[in-house]
């Protein structure tokens, strides 16, 4: 039987450098630097500010990042905002989403 970790960088937690990580994480913190994991998932949570580049295998967005996203999924919530180029082979996205940049799918 397998569990899957999930690692949280709660709200009011600051991070100025690069986070690797295996698993999952869910980060309602501000990170100022890269995110990145061979295969996880990280969702960016309502209270998050993200200004770097994501890459994990399933992006989650529901907060605010300001940089590129590499991921096999991608998904922004309705309240999403994305300052940055998305490359995903499955984008999905909310009405209300807002994305400044460009989606290269597939």
């Amino acid at each position: 039987m397998s569990t899957t970790t999930t690692n949280v960088l709660a709200s009011g937690i600051q991070i100025i450098g690069s986070i690797r990580f295996q698993n999952d994480m869910h980060i309602d913190g501000k990170i100022d630097g890269k995110i990145e994991s061979e295969s996880g998932k990280v969702i960016i949570g309502e209270l998050a500010d993200i200004k770097g580049n994501i890459k994990a295998g399933d992006v989650q967005v529901f907060g605010h990042v300001d940089g590129n996203v590499h991921s096999d999924r991608c998904h922004l919530s309705d309240h999403a905002v994305v300052n940055g180029d998305i490359t995903t082979a499955v984008l999905s996205m909310d009405e209300g989403a807002r994305l400044s940049g460009r989606a290269e799918i597939g």
